[in-house]
């Protein structure tokens, strides 16, 4: 246990030695104890990025910003980071729902999906961001992506809501891997974990 991340049914836990450190690596660099997305951004060394990535790293800004107050404190942060760690899978979706609804309206329409996609493919430093399609043979780029999630779970072919998003991925356990798999912020917690490896 100590230091290290413990695994309980298969998920990653996060230990009191780790939150501590990202405490202090958040009251070191937001001494008011409030994050700016500015401050968000340069903790997670996302600066000077393009318009797309930037983009999406507003919108995860502002789902991490639970009470919409502009700022980011230590208990939205670590909470936020605590569901994407070891959350269950129906406050996952939830999470990711906020995440690609835009514009806050409840529900998903076919140019927010597209959009995020989008943004994950450029955000992913590691791939070209095509999407595995759920045979294995074959990538699907972003709009051939946000096209089959619309197919497989948009019950009234117009926009997707909150209850078709989660019952169609709970059902579709393919589509539910591709979208995990699409917003996997390890990349984001390892940045966080590491800090530079200053904290460490």
């Amino acid at each position: 246990m100590g230091g290290k991340e413990s695994v309980a049914r298969g998920q990653t836990v996060i230990t009191a030695v780790q939150t501590h450190v990202w405490f202090r690596r958040f009251m070191t660099e937001c001494p008011s104890g409030l994050q700016t997305l500015h401050e968000f951004k340069a903790l997670l060394g996302l600066q000077g990025l393009n318009q797309r990535v930037n983009q999406y790293v507003d919108q995860l800004f502002n789902v991490f910003d639970k009470n919409k107050d502009g700022f980011i404190d230590f208990l939205e942060f670590i909470a936020a980071l605590n569901l994407v760690i070891q959350g269950k899978m129906d406050q996952k979706l939830k999470w990711y729902f906020k995440l690609y609804d835009a514009d806050g309206n409840g529900s998903i329409d076919r140019k927010e999906l597209l959009n995020i996609f989008m943004q994950v493919r450029f955000s992913h430093p590691m791939e070209s961001m095509t999407f595995q399609a759920i045979n294995g043979q074959n990538t699907l780029n972003a709009q051939e992506f946000t096209n089959l999630v619309f197919k497989k779970i948009d019950v009234n072919n117009d926009e997707l809501t909150l209850e078709e998003f989660i019952s169609g991925l709970e059902k579709d356990q393919n589509l539910l891997e591709m979208i995990t798999k699409s917003f996997d912020l390890s990349h984001v917690l390892k940045a966080i974990q590491n800090g530079r490896k200053q904290d460490t």
